[in-house]
């Protein structure tokens, strides 16, 4: 999936900085040209993603009724803590695991 993507961001000339994948969701550094809006590139990683997904696991087999995203995203804005961020993507899952553990201490 995540060479789907990385191609995918490449086609619109989209800079993928940083990313991880989780089983529900994924979290990524994009770079956006000035020329493209972010509803925009996200909208095209999501539609050319979905379809090239589809294309190479499915082959030519017709799915309807499944939704690969989610209708929505979160965006925000970098500037200059750029790397915390793109440190937080490459920590999550190891983060979102320690939050899931219950710590029964006597």
């Amino acid at each position: 999936m995540g060479e789907v993507i990385r191609e995918v961001c490449w086609q619109r000339g989209i800079d993928l900085l940083e990313g991880h994948l989780m089983p529900d969701h994924i979290h990524m550094s994009v770079s956006i040209p000035p020329k493209h809006s972010f509803a925009f590139a996200i909208g095209f990683i999501k539609a050319k993603g979905t379809a090239r997904i589809h294309r190479q696991i499915l082959g030519n087999k017709k799915v309807t009724g499944l939704h690969f995203w989610s209708r929505g995203y979160c965006m925000s804005t970098v500037a200059l803590d750029e790397e915390t961020i793109r440190k937080y993507i490459r920590e999550q899952q190891a983060l979102e695991k320690r939050q899931g553990e219950l710590a029964f201490n006597k």
